[in-house]
């Protein structure tokens, strides 16, 4: 007889978790907040019927009807189908745990599995380590929260894989491990999916929940919170660090310009795609993680990482002109993330903000002395105002085209002019991605403009 399950959320990861659920022969039930026509479509097309948002008592029949629940990660923790599967006592399984078991259980042996986590930097360190993997002759794949979810990479013609794993998949994790794991960093993020920063932070930490001694978990040694998890995992410890005095020697870190492993250096800075701060914390890591999983070797770190390109909207270079350069980093959407981009920079006109992510925005003006001027944007105008207020000069746009062409009008030669909001693009478009589009398409029509003084800049 098989086993039932309740598929809570049909969005892209969702939707290939109930493919690979309903082809390994489970009966699922699938259920969804708000059905559009694509996801009834899709459902459809695979024989399911799908429920919309069911009562409390109905929800309360389906999940007792259930052997699991698996949520889709978008479904946060204080979701009703959540209280419901831990009331009545029925388990949660990620999709993490299903790969990692179907995985485990195939034909010839699981392939090696690599995973990456953090609040941010997860995406690049990813692409890094695949890339790095290819550099070596093998087949890679970045999975997880990517465009490809695990389930579904498990299906493809690859011979190992890279997760980055998020706060919502690892939540519910219990058997999901990797031979080595990342963890880069935490600061405050999600809280509209998890219930605190307590929640957020055992989320994260389930990265080493089931790690083996000969397993490598790998830790940012300047983040404290990492740092205590990491020695508290029972498997091989190794740190990453900037080779600053304050922290000391790490195990993977910068030597005399150089990146080095425990074993030799690794890259010369300067032969690095790009060198801010964190870049070489990412490349660091990712080395880490191939080297100490055996999947590949120096040599094949030193030449990925000298040809990587990161992904879009990550401190993208968008143009240069009048010895202004334009950088795109739309997916920085917290403060965290934007901080690791003003620190690559010496002088910078920052476009900031959007819709706030209920987090204290306060950290964006942390590094105030390399901000001479701000353009704020977005819901989050007014609170940032306050943030910024009598610190640097501040003007206000309605849209992303006034916002750069105050910054092309404030900014000299020498500057950086940075699109880093902090926040989400939610109130003014439909993702990072078509935020920082808009912003590439601005620079290009208005840079070389001769634009009058600004009348809405302020002290």
């Amino acid at each position: 007889m098989s086993e039932k399950v309740l598929v809570y959320g049909v969005a892209v990861a969702g939707l290939a978790t109930l493919k690979a659920l309903l082809a390994r022969g489970y009966e699922a039930i699938v259920v969804d907040d708000s059905v559009t026509p694509q996801k009834f479509s899709a459902t459809s097309g695979l024989g399911c019927e799908i429920i919309e948002r069911p009562s409390s008592g109905d929800l309360r029949t389906l999940v007792s009807t259930c052997d699991f629940v698996a949520p889709a990660p978008g479904i946060p923790e204080g979701h009703a189908v959540i209280a419901e599967a831990h009331a009545r006592g029925i388990p949660l399984r990620s999709e993490l745990d299903l790969a990692y078991e179907w995985e485990s259980a195939r034909a010839g042996g699981a392939r090696p599995i690599v995973s990456v986590t953090g609040t941010d930097g997860k995406t690049t360190t990813v692409l890094m380590t695949e890339a790095i993997l290819d550099a070596a002759g093998r087949r890679p794949v970045a999975c997880g929260n990517t465009e490809i979810p695990f389930v579904e990479a498990l299906d493809m013609d690859v011979d190992s894989f890279v997760v980055e794993a998020t706060s919502f998949r690892l939540a519910y994790v219990d058997s999901f491990r990797c031979t080595a794991s990342a963890w880069l960093n935490l600061a405050p993020d999600h809280l509209d999916w998890h219930s605190s920063m307590a929640t957020y932070e055992a989320a994260k930490a389930r990265i080493w929940k089931n790690v083996l001694v000969s397993d490598a978990a790998i830790g940012f040694q300047e983040d404290p919170i990492v740092m205590k998890h990491l020695r508290s995992a029972k498997c091989r410890q190794l740190t990453v660090g900037s080779g600053t005095a304050e922290y000391g020697a790490a195990d993977y870190g910068v030597v005399a310009g150089r990146l080095v492993a425990p074993h030799g250096p690794i890259i010369d800075v300067s032969d690095l795609s790009r060198s801010l701060p964190h870049d070489r914390i990412n490349a660091l890591t990712a080395t880490a993680l191939v080297l100490e999983s055996g999947l590949a070797d120096v040599d094949s770190a030193a030449r990925a990482l000298s040809n990587f390109k990161g992904p879009k909207h990550r401190i993208e270079f968008v143009a240069e002109d009048e010895g202004v350069r334009y950088f795109d980093d739309s997916k920085a959407t917290t403060p965290h993330a934007a901080l690791t981009a003003m620190r690559g920079f010496d002088s910078i006109v920052l476009i900031a903000g959007g819709r706030n992510k209920e987090l204290d925005l306060s950290p964006m003006a942390d590094e105030i002395d390399r901000v001479r001027s701000v353009v704020l944007i977005g819901e989050a105008r007014e609170e940032l105002s306050r943030v910024f207020h009598g610190r640097c000069p501040i003007s206000i746009a309605d849209s992303m085209s006034e916002a750069v062409e105050n910054a092309v009008r404030v900014a000299r030669r020498g500057d950086v002019v940075l699109l880093s909001p902090g926040c989400t693009s939610l109130d003014q478009y439909g993702g990072y991605a078509e935020r920082g589009e808009d912003f590439a398409r601005c620079v290009r029509e208005v840079a070389r403009r001769s634009i009058s003084e600004p009348t809405t800049l302020a002290p």
